[in-house]
């Protein structure tokens, strides 16, 4: 039975991961700091991550076969992290994020407009690493979170101590009112009730994925052996801001209301002026079969409409 550690898994598709593993019958062991326990019959560890010494003593003498990491945002993290699972584990999966192709990251420039960005332009191995930034502070982390997951990618694949692969997650959608990041949400309420919504008048696409195919695709991650390094994981078929507000506007009854704003201004949170897509080649390749967008994003809608709906 394959033994497998989650750090974090209390919400989202961290949750839903931890009861896949669970259910195809690996012995999971779940670590946090116990805001939401883990479903009955697996291991939690209860402590704080950052702390090293009290993680390390958490730990014990246990080993696995694998760990998933779904709450690592810093270099400071990953490294205390790399120590402390050294000799415990063969392989470490990360769960990173889109976000580190940032359209204002330089190395974009390099790419022909309107292409899916491929893994290779943003190669951990040669990123620069700057522990000594102020990551512990809540709002710099928030403002650089796209640099610290670069950052704690460029720890773990410079590590000798086991396998490390990162998965480039797209904007996660689903789950209606447990979609902890709220912008799908926030497009369901303004175009349901009639209010503006920030857009650049030549919005570009970006990549999208639903968090059950998220947990399917960390799942089948953890239990691979034939890969290392960073994937890129997005269904297929990106859309702009305008496509999603008319998949919106066809299920709500009512038509999107925008408001363009010029080219490097702020818009809404999926209105962007560079590309901003992924090329998910290397995991089909590897073997993960993706959905198309059109497969769930009505259902992932029509959650959001019910949560929106006000009670009765």
């Amino acid at each position: 039975m394959p033994k497998i550690c989650v750090l974090g898994g209390s919400r989202y598709f961290g949750k839903l991961l931890v009861k896949r593993l669970q259910a195809a019958d690996h012995q999971v062991t779940v670590i946090n700091r116990g805001s939401t326990p883990p479903p009955a019959g697996i291991e939690h560890l209860v402590v704080d991550r950052n702390d090293e010494a009290a993680l390390s003593a958490a730990l014990g003498s246990a080993t696995f076969d694998v760990v998933v990491d779904q709450i690592c945002y810093t270099p400071v993290q990953a490294a205390i992290a790399a120590r402390a699972f050294s000799g415990r584990t063969r392989r470490y999966v990360m769960t990173s994020t889109i976000e580190v192709y940032d359209p204002a990251t330089a190395a974009l420039a390099t790419v022909p407009h309107g292409t899916p960005v491929p893994e290779v332009l943003v190669d951990p191995a040669t990123w620069l690493v700057a522990r000594d930034l102020p990551w512990h502070d809540t709002a710099y982390l928030q403002a650089h979170y796209a640099e610290g997951k670069r950052q704690a990618e460029a720890v773990f694949t410079r590590h000798q101590g086991f396998d490390f692969t990162a998965v480039r997650s797209a904007h996660v959608l689903g789950g209606g009112a447990a979609e902890f990041t709220g912008r799908l949400a926030h497009y369901v309420e303004r175009i349901t009730h009639g209010r503006e919504i920030a857009v650049h008048a030549e919005a570009l696409p970006t990549a999208f994925i639903h968090y059950e195919e998220l947990a399917d695709l960390l799942e089948w991650a953890a239990t691979a052996t034939h890969f290392t390094g960073p994937v890129n994981v997005c269904s297929d078929g990106p859309l702009d801001v305008y496509e999603l507000g008319a998949v919106i506007a066809a299920q709500a009854g009512r038509e999107p209301v925008y408001r363009s704003v010029a080219a490097g201004e702020p818009a809404s949170s999926f209105s962007f002026d560079r590309h901003y897509a992924m090329n998910n080649a290397r995991a089909k390749n590897l073997g993960f079969s993706f959905s198309h967008t059109t497969d769930w994003l009505p259902g992932a809608i029509a959650e959001a409409l019910d949560a929106a709906a006000p009670a009765v």
